[in-house]
């Protein structure tokens, strides 16, 4: 029996009371501070987006600070109490919340509630993470773009209130379960920094190393994709449908196009481009430059380039790491120009120098770079991508009471 088990047998063997979180507690809205309000000394103020963008389950110092006479005509948290995020365009971010746990009071923005509440504040920043927390959240969002909850919405979800101990006990088990995902999160990022930096590295060559350079245009055929126009006068479920190729086919960090969720008819391919498999498909607009394998025979609209004709030239899973080595990307982005929505097309990729070297050195240079490309996009983000969904269910575990019978 664990722990917690042998706590709730003690204290609270027929169920455990659950409020409304109204009940424990009060909701306050933020006010008055704005993003040019912020500073790098000051007052420590928290700005609801930086609830989305920075803090996670609690935090003790903050990323800003204001005026301390802006501050102090602000509303303002103080340790223990959560501050909670309640707009955003997305429902499962709504009411993101982190618990303060600095030494002193902390500023806050608009679009935030504090929440001021009897409870360990770990425990209640966790809840705020649990589905039934969610469930609950989710039937009082509104608005269109943009969503949001009120805090009188918030005021009436309900809660499981065991003893303190009982509190602290699952506070800290989600923190070690917590760390572990933290460092492993710490981890990919180290490898991944490590693998730019020796793609580089292997990928720079100069002209002394007897490396042919060359224009991409010279060694590889570069087309541009086209669109059949309505693309949904087009879509069809029959299974002699032609693959239609879109950015949402690929899993994040993945190199190969191995299926599509989407076909077009006979007739929207002839209107699209047809890539083979071991053709390159790199997109052009969203996902700049992004290159991808294709495994399948295809249709592609006009935000990809099609890459084949390489072969004489490099080896497939070279020219893959090639594209996206750090100089040539930041030569796309270049010669693409700074516009909001920048645009590379084929003309741009044919012109950019690439090196050529012999394929027993394209070999080698696969053979280390492809460990670390295997490593950071699927080894370590399948091993986060598990503990992610362990720590969720024990976190949902553990915050399920039987509730008491009054």
């Amino acid at each position: 029996m664990s722990r917690i088990d042998d706590l709730i047998a003690e204290l609270c063997p027929n169920g455990v009371e659950h409020k409304a979180l109204g009940e424990v507690g009060e909701f306050t809205r933020g006010n008055g501070l704005q993003k040019s309000d912020l500073t790098d000394v000051g007052t420590p103020a928290i700005h609801y987006g930086q609830i989305h963008t920075y803090y996670g389950t609690w935090a003790d110092s903050t990323k800003s600070f204001t005026d301390p006479l802006l501050a102090a005509r602000l509303r303002r948290a103080a340790p223990g109490d959560l501050v909670i995020a309640t707009t955003s365009e997305d429902d499962e971010a709504v009411a993101k919340a982190t618990a303060w746990l600095g030494e002193g009071e902390v500023a806050v923005s608009g679009d935030a509630y504090i929440y001021r509440h009897t409870l360990d504040p770990k425990y209640v920043a966790y809840f705020f993470q649990s589905q039934q927390f969610q469930d609950q959240k989710k039937r009082g969002i509104t608005g269109a773009k943009v969503r949001r909850v009120s805090g009188s919405h918030l005021a009436k979800i309900r809660i499981p209130v065991p003893p303190s101990e009982i509190q602290v006990e699952i506070v800290s088990i989600l923190d070690k379960m917590s760390y572990l995902q933290a460092d492993l999160e710490a981890e990919l990022e180290l490898r991944s920094r490590q693998y730019a930096h020796y793609r580089d590295s292997l990928l720079t060559f100069v002209e002394d190393e007897e490396v042919r350079w060359t224009q991409m245009g010279d060694v590889t055929t570069i087309v541009r994709g086209a669109s059949p126009r309505p693309i949904q006068a087009f879509l069809t479920d029959d299974a002699d449908g032609v693959p239609w190729i879109k950015i949402g086919d690929v899993p994040p960090g993945g190199k190969y196009i191995t299926g599509t969720a989407e076909r077009v008819t006979q007739a929207g391919a002839e209107k699209s481009r047809m890539v083979h498999p071991g053709d390159f498909v790199l997109s052009n607009s969203m996902s700049f430059g992004r290159p991808y394998i294709s495994k399948i025979k295809g249709a592609i609209h006009d935000g990809w380039l099609a890459i084949s004709g390489f072969e004489d030239s490099y080896l497939p899973d070279f020219l893959y790491h090639l594209l996206r080595s750090t100089p040539l990307q930041a030569d796309f982005k270049r010669r693409a120009g700074s516009s909001t929505v920048s645009n590379l097309n084929a003309g741009i990729v044919r012109s950019v120098l690439v090196p050529v070297p012999a394929l027993d050195v394209q070999e080698r240079i696969v053979g280390i770079l492809d460990k670390f490309d295997e490593l950071v996009n699927v080894h370590l983000p399948a091993e986060l991508k598990a503990r992610r969904t362990q720590y969720e269910y024990y976190r949902d575990k553990l915050l399920t009471f039987k509730e008491a019978v009054a």
